[in-house]
């Protein structure tokens, strides 16, 4: 019955063994010949060339020798990296542009052969290296997992799955550098930049100062007399109280219920405001984070996603799904969902949000945020690009 069993299941588990040392063994490689590698090479030439002109036998020994030396320093290096796992284990949140340390797993899958002086970069090529500074190995024992903390930077927002790292080496002789990407199977969820930007400080103070004002001027039961802030309405100020302490002074009122400031994004992005659109959505994960540390209700929404804060779940949802959106033309815009909340509206065509239950919105647009569209269209009210703007 065994017998039976390993002839059904025992080959496949072969050509799967099979498979995964031939993946290892032909892993693609990039090659660069060094310095040293071009002065060894034009050494054999010259060695070449005297042992034909002369035939001396001596110099056909060191030709051959010299020959033998390349071939086998490319054979080692390529033992070398072959058979290598890499493993990165990040932050459970992790927000873009911000130094992070995290864990660098690398595993040598060969037995008995040790991988000497290996180098592990970053592999980006449209946009900077995750890894701050190279990891180098000097030898990784056959069968080992060696464990090393590294700093990494996550340029922009996004799901990180494939082909951000590298091994590389000049092992033995440094004649070739020799590159091999890593894929690795564990995927990393970067948040939006949760820092000010340019222009964000400015508009986080002018929120404050309106939001401020929200709350205190719902309320219709006298509280106190205090000092005047800064940003707030003018509306409440009383007079008398001000001649009298000479000091600018206001009427509080108590507020009859917690309220909550309600945040719209736009998904509806007309060509050429795609940059913007990602600064809307870094805005948005600022504003949002800089609320939930004041502890103040947050009702985030976009055409597709609506969530309570903290009713529902806390921050991290919130910068989870603004880490993966994306913009998508044609989606219309929707209505206040709480009329006696604060509503922020992020919008690259503010002309769409001219429904008066948006009266009371602010409205932020292109002019507002600190992005450069490059030959960007103007939109039109109804939100598609003016014609004839360039």
């Amino acid at each position: 019955m065994t017998q039976q069993r390993w002839a059904l299941v025992g080959p496949a588990i072969v050509r799967a063994r099979f498979s995964q040392i031939r993946h290892l063994l032909l892993r693609r490689i990039r090659y660069k010949v060094t310095r040293g590698g071009v002065l060894f090479t034009a050494a054999i030439v010259m060695v070449g060339l005297a042992a034909v002109a002369s035939a001396n036998n001596l110099l056909f020994l060191i030709l051959a020798t010299m020959l033998s030396t390349l071939m086998v320093s490319g054979l080692i290096s390529r033992l070398c990296l072959a058979g290598l796992e890499l493993d990165f284990l990040a932050p459970e949140h992790v927000s873009a542009g911000r130094t992070i340390p995290a864990k660098l797993y690398v595993r040598n899958l060969k037995f008995f052969m040790p991988s000497f002086s290996i180098h592990v970069v970053g592999a980006e090529q449209d946009a900077p290296p995750v890894l701050q500074s190279p990891v180098y190995f000097p030898v990784i024992p056959g069968g080992a997992t060696l464990e090393e903390t590294v700093q990494v930077r996550f340029a922009r927002r996004g799901a990180y799955k494939q082909n951000r790292f590298a091994f590389h080496t000049k092992f033995p002789f440094g004649f070739l550098e020799k590159t091999a990407r890593v894929i690795l199977r564990r995927e990393v969820v970067i948040y939006p930049s949760i820092d000010a930007q340019p222009g964000f400080e400015d508009l986080l103070a002018d929120l404050a100062g309106e939001i401020e004002t929200h709350y205190r001027g719902l309320g219709r039961d006298f509280y106190r007399i205090r000092p005047y802030e800064a940003f707030e309405s003018a509306r409440h100020v009383d007079w008398k109280a001000t001649a009298h302490t000479g000091g600018l002074q206001v009427r509080e009122f108590a507020r009859e219920q917690e309220q909550t400031v309600e945040i719209f994004l736009d998904l509806d992005v007309p060509p050429g405001f795609e940059e913007w659109f990602e600064q809307a959505v870094n805005c948005c994960a600022f504003v949002a984070w800089w609320l939930a540390g004041k502890a103040t209700s947050v009702h985030f929404r976009t055409q597709d996603f609506d969530f309570r804060l903290p009713e529902e779940g806390d921050i991290y949802t919130i910068l989870k799904y603004l880490a993966l959106v994306a913009h998508k033309p044609g989606k219309p815009p929707e209505a206040p969902a709480d009329e006696a909340s604060f509503p922020i509206v992020l919008t690259a065509s503010p002309q769409r949000f001219a429904d008066p239950r948006w009266a009371s919105a602010r409205v932020i647009g292109p002019g507002a945020l600190a992005i450069e569209t490059r030959d960007a269209p103007q939109p039109e009210p109804d939100g598609s690009p003016r014609k004839g703007a360039g």
